[in-house]
């Protein structure tokens, strides 16, 4: 068991925690969550040992390892492939090299011998003599095939190299799994594959992630860190945030009697424990979301931001059509034809491609062949990748930047749409040059709902951004009305937003009406 007692941690007048006291068990995963800055990293550095906490202390069972997911892709260059996934137990690889060394003595003696013959025993106790076969299998399954095994690092590209990095997280089941952002750079298959080995991991995992569909199927507990506190929380991320609206919405109703509260939270406990999947976190989680009462629940002191895309002009018959589309180097060929009411996900293996796609589309960029045609009743609002041209020696404060793409420039207007951002009071006269990822996310996404359009186009909404507003996000383009093309990396927006699916890879491979988990169902 790991164990937080009174850990407090400061970094000038910034407090990040302050008396935390945790326990993590064996055979639950923790999904810590938090908005930007607010010390989730951190606090993983704080368990396993990284960062020394002001106050309190962090302990761990007598006998039992604990492995961390490294972020640094450069770290084992000089090491082979295989070696590199070992290293995830250096116990096992401390015995390794000191049994090669005794062996390879030419005068070697008695008492070598027995030496070596206490590491041969301590060795096949860590099941040591399986150790190579164990690590090429998570390499394969990871999708790092025997030919790169006895590579070095250095030769491998920045993709491959995470991959390895989480083989030696994996690798000796260790007793305690930190893993900070695990599914970053990953496929959607080796995700699910990652999804699937931890919902029957047997000991303890604690995650920081961004990706909600991952921390709704692995995780049996949510860790918030909010304010200089971290709450702890039965349920996965879904259960947390909609219990955490539940309670915001009762809080508004102070006559609500508190008996109709607690029948409403009960209702809302068994409905989502009825959906729970047959994998045995979910079963776990299920036994224990029954056992919790009114009293295990606060609400959230997070904030939101208010994100819902309007637009006034309808939708007439003619939306997009697009022919014969060819770019050099990107694609070829491409058709399609936009309806009514349709959210279409696009896809691909390269990013390039689709933001050049939305560049012509947009008419930022001219295509080598083919046509694009809007119809006449379409405003189109476009989310690019790459922000920059927005801000860069940009220097105006926000309501100042926001009033360029406003019809009213009237002040108080234009702090109303900001601070639906979360924008609000001196915040709104920030300069814009000066704002973080996530602001200018946040900005760009404001001016998209000032415009009014009834055709978005995103391409991945979601870089920069924290849970929470990424939540919000999803929530507004969800209620949308109007139609939409959409490429981001977050499986669950793409899921719940998403009612049909392209694939574009040199041509159209992929066209079809279904959800983006259909087609991930689908895929070879």
């Amino acid at each position: 068991m790991l164990q937080v007692t009174g850990v407090s941690l400061q970094y000038g007048s910034k407090k990040l925690f302050e008396d935390v006291n945790l326990k993590f068990t064996k055979g639950n995963c923790y999904g810590i969550i938090g908005a930007n800055g607010a010390g989730k990293s951190t606090f993983l550095k704080v368990l396993s040992g990284e960062v020394e906490p002001q106050k309190g202390y962090v302990s761990l069972d007598k006998n039992e390892r604990m492995s961390v997911l490294q972020q640094n892709q450069n770290m084992y260059d000089n090491e082979t492939v295989l070696r590199t996934v070992m290293l995830g137990y250096k116990r096992l690889v401390e015995i390794m090299d000191e049994k090669d060394a005794l062996y390879a003595n030419p005068d070697f003696s008695e008492e070598d011998g027995i030496r070596a013959a206490e590491l041969e025993s301590e060795f096949a106790e860590m099941d040591g003599y399986d150790a190579e076969y164990q690590a090429a299998q998570l390499l394969n399954a990871l999708e790092i095939g025997e030919e790169y095994h006895y590579a070095l690092m250095s030769e491998l590209d920045a993709k491959q190299k995470v991959r390895v990095l989480l083989a030696q997280a994996l690798f000796g089941n260790p007793d305690v799994l930190l893993l900070d952002e695990p599914t970053n750079n990953l496929d959607i298959k080796t995700v699910r594959w990652l999804e699937n080995y931890l919902m029957d991991y047997e000991n303890t995992i604690i995650i920081v992630s961004h990706n909600r569909h991952f921390l709704n199927k692995v995780c049996t507990n949510i860790c918030d860190v909010d304010f200089g506190k971290i709450n702890m929380f039965v349920g996965n991320y879904d259960f947390w945030y909609q219990t955490s609206q539940l309670l915001a919405r009762q809080q508004k109703e102070q006559n609500k009697k508190s008996e109709q509260r607690a029948k409403e939270l009960q209702e809302f406990i068994a409905r989502f424990a009825a959906n729970a999947s047959k994998s045995r976190q979910a079963t776990s989680r299920k036994k224990e979301l029954e056992k919790l009462t009114i009293n295990d629940f606060k609400p959230s002191l997070r904030k939101y931001p208010f994100i819902d895309f309007k637009f006034e002009k309808e939708i007439g018959n003619d939306i997009l059509m697009v022919e014969g589309l060819t770019k050099k180097g990107y694609f070829e060929d491409v058709s399609f034809t936009v309806q009514r009411d349709e959210k279409i996900g696009i896809v691909s293996d390269k990013s390039t491609t689709l933001t050049m796609l939305y560049d012509i589309l947009t008419g930022k960029e001219e295509p080598d062949a083919g046509t694009v045609k809007w119809g006449k009743t379409i405003s189109v609002s476009y989310f690019p990748q790459n922000n920059n041209e927005y801000f860069e020696n940009c220097d105006l404060n926000l309501v100042e930047w926001l009033s360029q793409f406003s019809n009213d420039h009237y002040e108080e207007y234009l702090r109303g749409w900001l601070g639906r951002m979360l924008f609000s009071g001196e915040e709104a006269l920030k300069k814009a040059k000066v704002l973080s990822g996530g602001e200018k996310v946040r900005c760009i996404l404001a001016k998209m709902m000032l415009e009014g359009s009834n055709f978005l186009i995103f391409d991945e909404p979601t870089n920069h951004l924290d849970l929470e507003s990424i939540t919000a996000l999803n929530n507004g383009l969800s209620h949308y009305r109007g139609c939409m093309l959409l490429t981001s990396h977050d499986q669950e927006l793409m899921n719940t937003v998403a009612n049909r699916i392209i694939e574009i890879n040199g041509k159209k491979v992929y066209d079809r009406q279904v959800t983006y988990d259909e087609y991930i169902d689908e895929m070879p």
